[in-house]
């Protein structure tokens, strides 16, 4: 006698852990501490050199890694940009100092001029705003964070056309704003997280 199969359906639960803080707070903490040097209360040095290259730039790249593994087409895309966007200004800063790169008639190595930084500027704040369209479903925080930084890239394009240091502070008070509310956003997933309920809106 043969046994009929039975139809069974199974429901595969996503135990893996939610990345988005972590890439919230490598991006938002380096951003505060590159914009207080930006605002003028202490000249740029290796501490906000470190910070990019480590907690926003690695931090943001698992972040996009593991974005990936869940499916977030989004948070891979906008994580690993922003990730590899502070390793390319850490070395956009330090190549023109790499004293065996830098040999005499080496022209390739100048540290870039106001017109290229602008352009380079310009270009993430483009990225940045057609980014925000993808926010519009998503938490209203998340759309503060977008919007915010796509306006910190087009003051710094400005700033560094012009040569007006007034700008570069108003872009730096404007950053350490960007950078507060990706890092509140970040904080505010992992407690709600720990608590299971909406402690902080977000």
């Amino acid at each position: 006698m043969v046994e009929e199969a039975e139809d069974r359906s199974v429901i595969l639960k996503d135990m893996t852990a939610n990345p988005a803080p972590l890439g919230l707070l490598g991006f938002g903490l380096t951003t505060i501490l590159l914009n207080f040097h930006n605002a003028g209360f202490y000249p740029l040095s290796s501490m906000i050199l470190a910070m990019g290259f480590a907690y926003g730039g690695i931090a943001q790249i698992f972040a996009s890694l593991m974005e990936y593994k869940k499916g977030n087409t989004f948070g891979t895309v906008a994580f690993g940009s922003y990730g590899l966007f502070w390793w390319s200004l850490v070395i956009l800063l330090i190549l023109p100092n790499i004293t065996f790169l830098n040999t005499a008639g080496n022209s390739a190595l100048k540290a870039a001029d106001p017109v290229s930084l602008g352009a380079y500027f310009f270009i993430w704040g483009l990225f940045t705003l057609v980014m925000f369209f993808g926010t519009l479903k998503g938490h209203r925080m998340l759309q503060v964070v977008f919007l915010s930084l796509a306006v910190l890239f087009f003051l710094l394009t400005a700033a560094e056309l012009t040569g007006s240091t007034t700008l570069t502070v108003i872009a730096g008070y404007e950053g350490i704003f960007t950078g507060a509310s990706a890092m509140y956003l970040g904080l505010a997933e992992v407690i709600n997280e720990v608590y299971d309920r909406r402690v902080l809106p977000i």
